[in-house]
């Protein structure tokens, strides 16, 4: 049975846990390919409200299997605590959750760095401070540590080279790296918890596909925030978006049957990097209270726009979206009018996708579309939707050449419109 990608079109906290979480019960195995700690899925179910890091959003649905990729970088205290917290709620993981051996892992020294960096550093990249970014630099650098070094006897040499190609930079930051022997019986304490959990990630994604199984891939942060394909260098260190998919967790691109993109019904971008929507004043503070934007895993305010056209019909091209799902629609109720940014103003002339280099001085182009009143949350059907939001849907579907399958018009699970089976 072919897979199904899950991916973010926009800039991250487009509200992919919501829908990985609705879309779990038609898989039977989900699988988070991209990404580390610095991600963060809400969920609300039942009016209760769960934030996962590095779990996959599968995990709350009981007899389902849930993967954390190679393709991740995963810090095992953030993964421990996650465990227990889904203890304490009352989920069982046991024989469900597994590790993939390859992914590689964030230790201590990796969040020292990338803090000392970004204190250092004169232009801000708006890093979570989670260790992202340096345990990235290992991996390509070749002297990463991975999890299935942590219950192998080789992890001491491992992590004494890895802390001191390390050494030169945390000297000239100022700072000084902690002793290895501490490191490692940290990891070691790790390896001895994690060790149920490990696994031969990209045999168990295969092997759940060759039995005829639904395999679901999750990925992490927003294609505007991918390495490659994003507003660089304000950017993730990950490829977050499709194409990541296959490498993160170990399967063949010929397996892909859907690539479901999700957007909100407006834009929003956590840290710093460019962002030609943007609105400061009275609109983009209503927009954030009306949508608790406020970051999952740093708490930080979200900057808040209007829809961006441009670099949404580029992420439906670079990752081959077979359908949208829009989320937060909800959030646009009570505006008199809403704003489209269908293109970008730059030198004179008007273009149609992101610039390389001068995203930060392009002027967005606007159509102006009619607002609605009505209280959407209690819509059980894309039909019930008012007039004027089911034709703001549809504009958007138009632009970016794409069908948009799902609508969320509210916080919990149940507040969904449109087809949730990606399999079908």
């Amino acid at each position: 049975m072919p897979a199904a990608i899950v991916v973010g079109a926009q800039w991250g906290d487009e509200g992919k846990g919501k829908i990985v979480d609705l879309l779990a019960p038609h898989a039977d195995l989900v699988v988070r390919f991209a990404g580390g700690a610095n991600a963060g899925h809400t969920l609300v179910v039942e009016g209760k409200k769960l934030v996962l890091h590095l779990v996959p959003s599968g995990i709350l649905h009981a007899g389902k299997q849930c993967l954390v990729g190679q393709g991740t970088v995963v810090d095992p205290g953030t993964f421990l605590d996650e465990l227990d917290g889904l203890s304490a709620g009352g989920i069982d993981v046991a024989g469900r959750l597994f590790i993939a051996d390859r992914a590689h892992v964030v230790m201590p020294h990796h969040k020292a760095i990338d803090g000392w960096r970004e204190e250092a550093s004169g232009a801000r990249i708006g890093t979570t401070k989670r260790g992202i970014g340096p345990t990235y630099e290992d991996k390509v650098g070749r002297r990463g540590i991975r999890v299935g070094d942590l219950v192998r006897d080789s992890l001491d040499a491992h992590v004494r080279r890895n802390l001191e190609a390390w050494k030169p930079e945390a000297e000239k930051l100022g700072h000084t790296l902690p002793d290895a022997a501490d490191v490692i019986a940290q990891l070691r304490r790790w390896g001895e918890r994690l060790a149920p959990f490990i696994a031969d990630g990209a045999a168990l994604a295969n092997d759940a596909l060759h039995a005829g199984r639904n395999v679901l891939l999750e990925g992490a942060q927003g294609s505007m925030l991918d390495i490659d394909h994003g507003t660089y260098p304000f950017v993730t260190s990950s490829n977050a978006g499709a194409g990541g998919a296959c490498t993160g967790a170990g399967i063949g691109p010929t397996q892909i049957q859907r690539v479901i993109g999700i957007t909100k019904a407006y834009a929003t971008r956590v840290g710093g990097g460019p962002f030609p929507t943007e609105l400061e004043g009275e609109v983009g503070e209503r927009l954030r209270k009306a949508g608790a934007e406020f970051g999952a895993t740093t708490g930080r305010p979200r900057r808040c726009g209007w829809i961006d056209i441009p670099s949404l019909r580029m992420a439906v091209q670079i990752n081959g979206m077979t359908s949208l799902a829009i989320t937060k629609l909800d959030v646009l109720t009570g505006f008199d009018e809403l704003k489209i940014c269908t293109r970008f103003r730059l030198d004179g002339e008007t273009v149609d996708r992101p610039p390389f280099d001068a995203y930060d001085e392009v002027e967005p182009v606007y159509e102006t579309m009619p607002g609605w009143s009505d209280d959407i949350g209690g819509c059980d059907s894309l039909e019930q939707l008012p007039e004027a939001a089911r034709a703001y849907v549809d504009r958007i579907a138009e632009l970016v050449e794409c069908p948009i399958s799902i609508v969320s018009v509210g916080p919990d699970r149940a507040q969904t419109l449109g087809s949730t089976n990606p399999f079908e």
